[in-house]
């Protein structure tokens, strides 16, 4: 299927748009959203509260009067429970009472009653109907989010539900090639459906555990929820294995048509082997795939970003930005630098890489095209262009870091990150110029003025933008921040779609809110697409390294004798690389801080220096073979007949290029991040 982005008015989508789907995915994500910023909500609630009612935690609309004695003669009642003692005799410690004690008990007791008695006459100054209902909106409020506690995860299962069914159901799970006859299709649908039943044998059995496990019902229901959604795939995979597509043509397998097989179920089948032949833990798949629950809110994020890129493209923004370079006429190679430097930004706003491709990927190689680039420097540029940014702030990537390893920090990790990527986008720049010459610009006469005159367009977006992020940090008191970025970015985008849905870029008699309604289930209708495949890739990719986290190999790569942090550094570099090209980023950093981080720390390695060289490999790692995750994405955003065009002229370098030249960049910037910082606390 050709993924190319479009770039006429009106809504435009990578797929047929199911606006039920679209609008069912569209809730949930919004509904997640808005449980997100509960916490915030109740916070700027009981801040107003306090602000218009003096001690509003204080104050209590039901309250009632206090019943204690405020009036009690202090000295008549000593006397009286002096007289009431009577001595016990089979008590060998009672002894007559203190009065001096029982004074000074009295006496704090009846400053406490003069308290109550003045709280509540405070409280009656202010009890009115209005602080009656604000009060209950709060602790109505409270009491929600109290209860509802494991609701994120059920949430989080729904989405995933969805979003994987429509991806099984268009076929779109990502694999290293598209099925071209009926027999592929079939062989692809049928290991779909062995994956998912083995998923639910492994939670049949680990439900069989959990029951003779007191306290786990909550658990158990969750593992009921992800058997039903693996029993919905079963039966989209059974029905799509019947009913061929009428595209595909007859044909047969060959050796290469176990590439049809999506990745998430070749992780499936290894995961499973492992625990079922080799570790005899039936039970390994449901669980390491359950960690995703564990984590709901940082996936929920990632649909968020999803969501944030397809919203994205249904605006005018990435064509806008793109027409501030045209009227320098900058040749191609400039432009793929230009590119570069622009877009790691944008890909650090979408939380990563691989949803800025899926969003203005085609728009990034049709700009590169029309500047005169050959096919390999646009491929390689817009593989590139969602992946250097990984390491700049607000990036999730970081964030999840950070959440699972205390050692490092969001601010250490994007203050060195940010030069990382100057010297990685630097040496692109160099490379790309040297090898293809011709960069010099060209401007055309007052092109600064012409692209001056162009950022006029952008500018109602800008403050569209900012008025939204300064909207909820004046209701809710939430600031824009790496954090808060996959809760505000959602409703900043679905302002701007708004806002785009004007009179110059919507359909002959369409309105602006029907074009606003159509954009954004069109946005929702392919998220749901690219969740899922993520997802379901993700997921997989935690029970892989759940084989590196109950197998021997960590103390086989860093055994107690290995003392050397150069020895160790090479070795992590190495594995982190592997690691990176057959695992999506996010289960990687998961496997990585379970298993990994501690034992290169205690060898003497620094962890932000670590962490920092983690995140360089993984970009290495889905740069290149056998999986090249941005290289499939980027081949599914411009079309396979493009990549295949590409290869066929040219010397080796300009045959593969866009595999060469991210390898050429990114090895060399592995390698000095890795060992130049060893020299400064390494003797």
């Amino acid at each position: 299927m050709n993924w190319r982005a479009m770039t006429a008015t009106g809504v435009r989508t990578l797929y047929p748009v199911h606006r039920l789907h679209g609008v069912v995915l569209l809730a949930l994500l919004l509904a997640t959203l808005l449980l997100g910023m509960g916490n915030s909500l109740h916070s700027r609630l009981l801040w107003v509260g306090e602000q218009v009612w003096p001690n509003y935690y204080l104050l209590n609309p039901d309250a009632t009067e206090p019943t204690c004695n405020l009036f009690m003669d202090i000295d008549t009642e000593v006397e009286r429970r002096v007289q009431a003692y009577k001595p016990d005799p089979d008590d060998l410690f009672s002894s007559p009472p203190n009065p001096e004690a029982i004074r000074q008990s009295l006496q704090r007791n009846l400053e406490l009653c003069e308290q109550r008695h003045l709280q509540f006459a405070e409280n009656q100054k202010h009890a009115t109907w209005a602080l009656g209902v604000y009060k209950t909106v709060e602790q109505g409020l409270a009491d929600f989010l109290l209860d509802n506690i494991d609701l994120t995860k059920f949430l989080f299962i729904g989405m995933f539900a969805l979003a994987a069914a429509i991806a099984a159901l268009d076929a779109d799970h990502i694999a290293l090639r598209l099925p071209r006859n009926r027999a592929e299709w079939r062989f692809s649908q049928a290991v779909q459906f062995t994956v998912n039943g083995l998923m639910i044998l492994s939670l049949n059995a680990y439900t069989g555990r959990l029951a003779q496990s007191p306290g786990a019902d909550t658990t158990m229901v969750l593992q009921y929820a992800w058997g039903g959604v693996f029993g919905v795939f079963m039966i989209i995979n059974a029905v799509r294995f019947v009913y061929v597509p009428e595209r595909m043509r007859a044909g047969s397998l060959a050796l290469s048509s176990g590439l049809v097989v999506p990745l998430y179920c070749t992780m499936g089948l290894i995961a499973m082997s492992y625990f079922f032949f080799v570790d005899g833990y039936a039970s390994g798949l449901a669980i390491y795939f359950g960690m995703m629950s564990n984590l709901s809110s940082m996936f929920i994020n990632i649909g968020l970003y999803v969501l944030v890129g397809m919203m994205l493209k249904q605006t005018r923004v990435p064509e806008l930005l793109l027409n501030l370079v045209k009227p320098f006429n900058l040749p191609a190679p400039l432009l793929a630098s230009v590119i570069i430097f622009a877009t790691a930004f944008p890909t650090a706003f979408t939380g990563a890489s691989g949803i800025f491709i899926l969003a203005v990927g085609g728009v990034v190689y049709d700009e590169l095209r029309r500047a005169g680039a050959g096919r390999q420097l646009s491929l390689a540029t817009t593989a590139m262009s969602g992946s250097l940014g990984v390491v700049l702030n607000p990036c999730l990537l970081i964030v999840v870091v950070a959440a699972l390893n205390k050692e490092v920090t969001t601010t250490e990790m994007y203050g060195w990150g940010f030069w990382v990527f100057i010297m990685s986008a630097t040496l692109f720049s160099i490379i790309v110029c040297k090898t293809e010459g011709n960069w010099k610009p060209r401007p055309a006469p007052s092109a600064f003025r012409a692209a001056v005159l162009e950022l006029r367009p952008l500018l109602p977006y800008v403050l569209t933008a900012a008025s939204v992020i300064l909207a909820i940090w004046a209701i809710l008191g939430l600031q824009f921040n790496e954090y808060s970025a996959p809760l505000i970015l959602p409703l900043v985008m679905l302002a701007l779609v708004a806002m785009d849905a004007g009179r110059n870029s919507r359909d002959a008699g369409q309105s602006r809110t029907g074009a606003f309604f159509a954009r954004s289930t069109a946005a929702a209708s392919d998220s749901a697409v690219h969740i899922g495949a993520l997802l379901a890739l993700i997921g997989f990719s935690i029970c892989l390294g759940g084989i590196l986290e109950r197998s021997d190999i960590v103390h086989a790569l860093f055994p107690e004798d290995l003392t050397s942090p150069w020895i160790a550094m090479l070795v992590i570099v190495v594995m982190l690389t592997v690691i990176g090209m057959v695992m999506d980023p996010f289960g990687a950093v998961i496997l990585v801080s379970a298993t990994i981080a501690q034992p290169a720390l205690q060898i003497g390695i620094d962890p932000l220096h670590f962490w920092i060289v983690c995140l360089v490999a993984f970009e290495l790692g889905y740069l290149s073979p056998p999986v090249a995750l941005n290289h499939l994405l980027t081949r599914q955003v411009v079309g396979e007949t493009e990549v295949l065009a590409a290869e066929r002229t040219g010397s080796f370098w300009h045959r593969y290029e866009r595999l060469l030249l991210p390898l050429a960049v990114m090895i060399p910037t592995l390698l000095l991040v890795a060992f130049v910082p060893m020299f400064f606390y390494v003797w």
